[in-house]
């Protein structure tokens, strides 16, 4: 290792990330860690003015930005977020699947809407995203894809059941994405959090918030920034020999 090596390792100047659920909470400080890293950004969220704003944030950064409304439930949003993407920058070499819905239902009371509402946006769109991006990973010297779970995949999740179905689909997915994908050179990792200091915790009630930061080791929960630096490692080339792993960045609250 030399200065000039070690200093590359989480530069991302150059390479075009696409983070979804970016305009708040761990999407928002996903997106401005990697401009500060150097990356050309594009940031997806369903609120056009959210995507506007953010973009602009971004931009003050002094990097390249874009945001692009975008409902990751919505097959050709999908599509028209990589087309702009590639149209805006030429090509992509990060995909962060970071948007989620929290919708839950006990199993007895499950509706098939709300399966299809849950489904679709916290797997069936990571899946779907990355397979419609994948053109232009394959032609990325520093492809990587990066799936956000939640602790809730591998733990016993009453009341969540609905999220956790669709985060551990995804783990599955990221395993056997990176498998196909390693022969191209395509990295795929997962990063599971644990509570993060967001809207969608911050919507329990303060009860639950408490209890939701004492099931860690750590006591707390997280701030967004704390993610950032566990996801530039999975996608920057300081990751370079990680694929098909998932991270767990919970304080502790996974056991082992």
């Amino acid at each position: 290792m030399d200065p000039t090596t070690f200093s590359s390792l989480f530069d991302m100047s150059g390479r075009v990330v696409i983070v979804t659920g970016g305009t708040r909470g761990i999407g928002r400080a996903l997106a401005e860690g990697y401009a500060c890293a150097g990356a050309t950004v594009v940031v997806a969220s369903r609120k056009a003015d959210a995507c506007a704003e953010t973009e602009a944030h971004l931009r003050a950064l002094g990097v390249d930005a874009l945001g692009v409304p975008t409902h990751l439930g919505d097959l050709d949003d999908l599509q028209a977020l990589v087309d702009r993407t590639v149209d805006a920058f030429g090509g992509i070499d990060v995909v962060v699947n970071n948007a989620a819905t929290a919708l839950a239902q006990p199993i007895e009371d499950y509706t098939v809407e709300a399966w299809e509402k849950s489904l679709d946006v916290n797997l069936r769109g990571p899946v779907f995203l990355t397979t419609k991006a994948l053109p232009y990973l394959k032609a990325s010297d520093h492809a990587a894809v990066l799936n956000i779970l939640s602790g809730a995949a591998f733990m016993f999740s009453p009341n969540i059941s609905l999220y956790a179905t669709g985060k551990a689909g995804l783990l599955a997915h990221t395993r056997a994405a990176a498998a196909e994908f390693a022969p191209f050179g395509i990295r795929v990792n997962a990063l599971a959090p644990g509570t993060v200091n967001t809207d969608m915790v911050r919507a329990n009630s303060p009860d639950r918030q408490e209890m939701m930061s004492q099931i860690m080791l750590l006591k707390r929960m997280a701030g967004p920034d704390e993610i950032v630096g566990p996801a530039l490692l999975l996608t920057s080339d300081a990751g370079s020999f990680i694929t098909g792993q998932a991270l767990l960045v919970d304080g502790g609250m996974v056991p082992h």
